[in-house]
């Protein structure tokens, strides 16, 4: 089945507001089963909607548009669509209500303008926004009169704000399309890792996963700052094992490289290693500016585990918070081994935790030297057994290298979690 997808909103070609539906969307259909074919952005302008909506439904069986229903003067797609299928708008009056009742709650006016949210196209389905005004809508577009063939369609249209969107489509589009649009079993399995490049990664697996692709598995590859998604899907009924036997392979050729499945991310594999062994951990961070304790307190639980960290950035914080002698400073400069090193211990002492971990190196784009490049960073773990230092380098744009930085001492402590 052909499913396309049309993001409406000039905020959008501007740059001004990322497009998160793209994604997000994507991910839900194919957990459906069902694999979007085409998108597209355009303005709010009218021909540009009309077209994109015209063209999709001469492709497409079903046709999702984002944005556009709201009160204001640049939501034109309801009345655009409308008008595009010879479709009168009626007002319905569970919308209205559910309007009044919206702002009955929050003790405030109702404006005039949200009255043209009340209007809907004649037949269509609606959708109730239980988080804003701006209902949700579906048309059977039959007799569908841009399909060559006649074929009819589905089209869904749903509000801009993701916060609107998200839980609209989940409570309400959702078991509207398992109704409508029965699907083939469809499977996905990501295998996240790190610690190998893209390139190595497929060259390492594809040659065993070749008998299993000429059966109908998909395998795709992924690059992200520090790591590399390898993706498995398949449909039909023999989905499930064929994509588990691509699993086996794949985990078995990697090895610890693999840190998680699907949404894993290597915080919450870290944090949950340490909860599930009673371990607590402490950060001294230099170059990361304080972005790995970042990415831990983002993950539920963390505050069993994580005891707290020292963003060190200048050479007397190094000093005064944990413990790093002035004279190794003076003579090996900030980013070397044994500030590392001391770093990590500092903060393992001061914190009384399990395990710390440090970082210190250059982001750039100045204040490198031929023997220690733009890039060069030292990352140390503490433990109870002593302080082991990692050189690495990490030759990207500022905002890369820590993102690659703080995924290389998370999987540093990855790996002492696992022997």
């Amino acid at each position: 089945m052909n499913i396309e997808i049309i993001n409406t909103g000039s905020e959008l070609m501007l740059g001004r507001v990322l497009n998160t539906h793209q994604q997000w969307l994507c991910r839900r259909l194919a957990d459906l089963g069902h694999i979007a074919t085409r998108q597209v952005a355009v303005s709010d302008a009218a021909n540009e909607i009309q077209q994109a909506v015209r063209e999709s439904l001469s492709r497409a069986e079903l046709v999702i548009t984002t944005g556009g229903l709201g009160p204001t003067s640049d939501d034109l797609t309801r009345e655009l669509i409308a008008d595009l299928l010879g479709k009168k708008l009626i007002e319905n009056p569970a919308v209205l209500a559910h309007i009044e009742d919206f702002f009955a709650r929050r003790n405030r006016p109702r404006p005039a303008r949200t009255s043209v949210e009340t209007f809907v196209p004649e037949g269509a389905t609606v959708f109730l926004n239980q988080y804003g005004t701006a209902p949700g809508l579906a048309m059977k577009v039959d007799p569908n009169p841009f399909s060559a063939v006649n074929r009819s369609a589905w089209l869904i249209m749903l509000p801009g704000p993701p916060r609107e969107l998200r839980p609209m489509f989940d409570k309400s589009v959702m078991p509207f399309l398992q109704l409508e649009l029965p699907s083939e079993t469809f499977v996905c399995r990501t295998l996240r890792s790190t610690g190998i490049g893209e390139s190595i990664v497929q060259e390492m697996v594809e040659t065993q996963l070749l008998p299993l692709m000429k059966t109908g598995l998909g395998v795709g590859y992924c690059a992200r700052p520090g790591a590399v998604d390898v993706r498995l899907t398949a449909s039909g009924s023999g989905a499930p094992e064929t994509v588990r036997q691509g699993e086996a392979i794949v985990k078995k050729i990697l090895g610890a490289n693999v840190y998680g499945w699907d949404d894993d991310e290597i915080e919450n594999v870290v944090v949950m290693g340490l909860a599930d062994r009673k371990k607590t951990l402490a950060l001294a961070e230099s170059c990361t500016g304080g972005l790995i304790a970042h990415r831990v307190t983002n993950v539920p639980g963390a505050s069993e585990v994580f005891l707290g960290g020292v963003v060190g950035y200048a050479d007397s914080t190094k000093e005064t918070f944990l413990g790093v002698e002035p004279e190794i400073l003076h003579t090996q400069g900030a980013v070397s081994e044994s500030v590392a090193r001391e770093m990590a211990a500092g903060a393992r002492e001061r914190f009384g935790a399990d395990f710390a971990l440090a970082v210190t190196g250059i982001a750039g784009p100045g204040g490198g030297t031929p023997d220690k490049p733009v890039g060069t960073v030292f990352i140390a773990l503490a433990t109870t057994a002593g302080v082991q230092v990692k050189k690495n380098f990490n030759p990207w744009d500022r905002e890369t290298f820590k993102q690659v930085t703080a995924q290389q001492a998370l999987e540093m402590l990855r790996r002492e979690l696992i022997q």
